[in-house]
């Protein structure tokens, strides 16, 4: 019996492909028909919720996100430019099989889906970004070109003591050494979403780099999404705002979405280092098991990141046809 390929609403089915996502352990909030849909206003693109199945069980899910500009097709996953976390596909019901089974019926999820959106769609362009999703092999085979990403993903387990220990020791000294009277940090609001994406912001206009990510986007995310899917951790000197990282969790993940950038006023603290530990702890509390930095890309970057001891995991950028269509998507957004 092969996968059957299932097209799902986003408004009527969005209860039964939310519960698919809760199953999958290869899945964000972000995956969530909610979120979906608010991606697609955001980037003015059409959603398609792909999900297979194997009789009556799924298999898997695949959102992928219809652009369409005049002769201009394309497919792509999360949807182009919505700087949301890994979509791609995501696979669930298939841990209990043994290697050979699994594998076959993966790829004939995934092949079941690009036949869908080749026939369906007819896109001169894709893109996907897929994470903890590790067989990507059937995309080769279909003559995607995959290229690796790369990320760190500190575990979260053991105790306290434990998890801090596994940092460098000028991260330890921070976290034992700041005065815990001089700075509060504690989850916060809707406004300190935009805080935080604001600051954002700024640090890449000062630096001459394009930033797409709109306040509101974020705002609308932490507002639709269940209670705890993003969590703006602020730190506050003096009750003023000076830093935050929105964290985006999933039952087993928590991720570094956005913030933990530079602050705007010079502070005697290490904000970044004190707002990471805070997520990590209290992440370590509620029995998260990862923490996911979103990234490690950029070196300037990595050597913050690299002094919590993670580990070095990989994601792909798969993509095919027209080299050069997802600029032209981007300068299009632009002019809207």
């Amino acid at each position: 019996m092969s996968v059957e390929v299932t097209l799902y609403n986003p408004r009527t089915d969005a209860d039964e492909w939310n519960r698919f996502v809760e199953r999958s352990d290869g899945t964000n909030p972000f995956f969530r028909a909610e979120a979906l849909r608010l991606q697609a206003e955001e980037t003015g693109t059409r959603p398609h919720l792909l999900s297979g199945f194997k009789g009556q069980e799924p298999v898997g899910i695949f959102p992928v996100f219809e652009y369409s500009k005049g002769p201009i097709t394309g497919a792509f996953s999360p949807a182009p430019r919505s700087w949301s976390p890994y979509l791609g596909p995501a696979v669930l019901n298939v841990d209990k099989l043994k290697r050979r089974k699994a594998d076959r019926r993966i790829k004939r999820f995934l092949e079941g889906c690009l036949e869908w959106i080749d026939e369906e769609l007819s896109p001169m362009y894709t893109k996907f970004v897929a994470a903890e999703f590790e067989d990507v092999r059937p995309f080769v085979w279909n003559e995607y070109d995959v290229q690796p990403g790369y990320t760190y993903v500190v575990d979260l387990d053991g105790d306290e003591d434990a998890l801090l220990k596994r940092f460098s020791s000028d991260a330890r000294s921070n976290v034992r050494n700041a005065d815990e009277e001089r700075y509060a940090i504690e989850e916060g609001d809707a406004t300190d979403v935009e805080r935080i994406v604001h600051q954002v912001a700024r640090r890449y206009e000062d630096q001459g780099r394009p930033f797409h990510l709109s306040p509101d986007f974020a705002r609308r995310a932490y507002e639709r999404l269940p209670e705890g899917s993003l969590r703006p951790y602020a730190c506050r000197v003096d009750g003023e705002f000076v830093g935050g990282i929105l964290v985006v969790e999933s039952d087993r993940t928590r991720y570094r979405w956005q913030g933990g950038v530079k602050p705007d006023t010079d502070v005697d603290l290490p904000i970044n280092d004190l707002l990471d530990w805070h997520v990590m702890r209290d992440g370590l509390e509620s029995g998260i098991e990862r923490y996911d930095m979103v990234g490690a890309g950029v070196p300037s970057i990595n050597r913050y990141k690299a002094k919590f001891n993670p580990r070095l995991e990989t994601h792909f950028e798969i993509t095919s046809g027209a080299f050069g269509l997802d600029l032209v998507v981007d300068r299009y957004r632009k002019l809207r």
